[in-house]
């Protein structure tokens, strides 16, 4: 079949994708921006009133901010992984989960650090950070890391967006004027010309490796934040891998997530078909397995070191957080090994499934690692009251959190409406690919 009429079928098949709009999407858009608004209204609520209208105080002075800030970088670097991983080895199913993995890469990225500015009591000297930082900080380089690495995955984006936006670009004539106006510029006259598509390929591997370096670097000086300090439960030298396994962990689970609501919603089961919930399902069973052994190697030394501060926090953690406990480092690892690990329970459903415990057994392991280190402190808590000495959060914490989770998902939607979700690009290029190893085979047994 010729090319350009590929194009055009897959434009026409995916434009519905591009420019629909059923009731169901325009209610939950309508839905997320609502819980962005009630997000704002706490915005400006805390930045009025200041700090006390949250549940952080001078002891516990971080609460679900900096847990939000790290599951969402955490989703980043993961991202970067998968995607450098993908493209860079030319895994064969790659083109129907690509796209998302890169998106939710760079959504993470943005949505992540803003959480960051919402731990700060006065957002009026942020410029300070800047311009006087202190190069001995590690906070300093995790801000340099994290800004290079979304510098990094958006170009890395953008150049996968390439070629689709050439092809939307020629083929979209009953488009809006001011889509194909957009497609033109977004385009950068890219016309799929041989030579065009060889330094194309050749640029994003070479992204691709540069992310997975990024990716790793920026993990690891976040976990360093934490690590190099001598408070108890932090103080460790595994948490730079440690952090990084619970990255990937996080990771494949939101982008198992992601991957069945976008097949059941845009009907995509000839694109995102079960192998692929079995491939990731199985990533999912590894990474779970190393998650569970550092975890338990994490708690298992504190425990057996007899340390009076580590001693003090295991009693933190069993008595005040005892079913957040279990559900994390029981419930939140268990149960995924115990779905995946058996062949008969790999459905889609099933892995979606475990997936979800997976991502909220993350989101609780992050928790611990932070509230109840604060709540056990080395020198002894001066001021008794309860409010000082524990950690809750209140509902502008909780409202501003689901809102950076709508914010995430309503950009999603908003990318989806830009270019599909599945490259239209990398179909021509697996066609292209598989009509050249037929003609080679058929040469050869000629």
């Amino acid at each position: 079949m010729d090319v350009i009429q590929r194009k055009r079928e897959l434009v026409k098949e995916f434009s519905p994708m591009l420019v629909g709009s059923s009731v169901l999407l325009r209610t939950w858009v309508g839905l997320l921006i609502a819980i962005i608004l009630v997000g704002v209204i706490a915005f400006v609520i805390q930045i009025v009133k200041g700090h006390e209208v949250t549940g952080m105080r001078d002891n516990v002075v971080w609460g679900i901010y900096i847990i939000n800030f790290i599951f969402f970088v955490c989703l980043s670097y993961s991202g970067a992984f998968i995607a450098g991983i993908l493209h860079f080895f030319k895994t064969p199913w790659k083109n129907s989960i690509l796209r998302i993995v890169e998106i939710i890469t760079v959504l993470s990225l943005i949505i992540g650090p803003i959480f960051i500015l919402l731990c700060i009591g006065r957002l009026d000297r942020l410029h300070y950070l800047f311009i006087y930082p202190r190069i001995q900080s590690p906070i300093t380089w995790d801000i340099i890391a994290i800004i290079t690495d979304l510098i990094g995955c958006f170009i890395y984006l953008y150049l996968t967006f390439i070629p689709d936006f050439a092809i939307l670009r020629d083929n979209s004539e009953e488009t809006p004027a001011w889509r194909q106006k957009l497609y033109r510029s977004l385009a950068l006259n890219y016309h799929d010309t041989t030579s065009q598509r060889q330094r194309l390929h050749k640029i994003t591997r070479t992204m691709s490796a540069m992310i997975i370096v990024l990716a790793i670097i920026a993990y690891t000086v976040l976990a360093w934040i934490f690590s190099l300090t001598l408070q108890p439960g932090w103080n460790s030298t595994i948490f730079a891998p440690y952090f990084i396994v619970a990255g990937l962990y996080s990771g494949v689970g939101v982008i198992i997530i992601a991957m069945f609501l976008i097949r059941k919603y845009f009907k995509l089961d000839h694109y995102i078909r079960k192998v692929h919930f079995i491939g990731a399902g199985i990533v999912l069973l590894v990474i779970s397995l190393l998650f569970g052994y550092f975890t338990f190697s994490e708690y298992f030394s504190r425990w057996f070191s007899h340390k009076i501060h580590d001693v003090n926090l295991l009693n933190t953690l069993f008595n005040r957080y005892f079913w957040e406990f279990i559900f994390a480092n029981y419930i939140g690892v268990l149960v995924p090994i115990i779905i995946l690990f058996f062949k008969k329970y790999r459905t889609i459903k099933s892995i979606t499934f475990a997936a979800v415990i997976a991502v909220l057994g993350l989101w609780f392991n992050r928790y611990l690692i932070v509230v109840p280190t604060l709540e056990t402190p080395y020198l002894p808590i001066q001021d008794t009251r309860p409010e000082f000495i524990h950690y809750s959060a209140t509902w502008i914490e909780w409202a501003l959190s689901f809102a950076g989770i709508a914010a995430f998902v309503l950009f999603f939607i908003l990318i989806m409406k830009l270019v599909p979700i599945i490259p239209m690009s990398g179909i021509i290029d697996n066609e292209r690919e598989q009509k050249g190893k037929h003609k080679i085979t058929t040469q050869n047994r000629k």
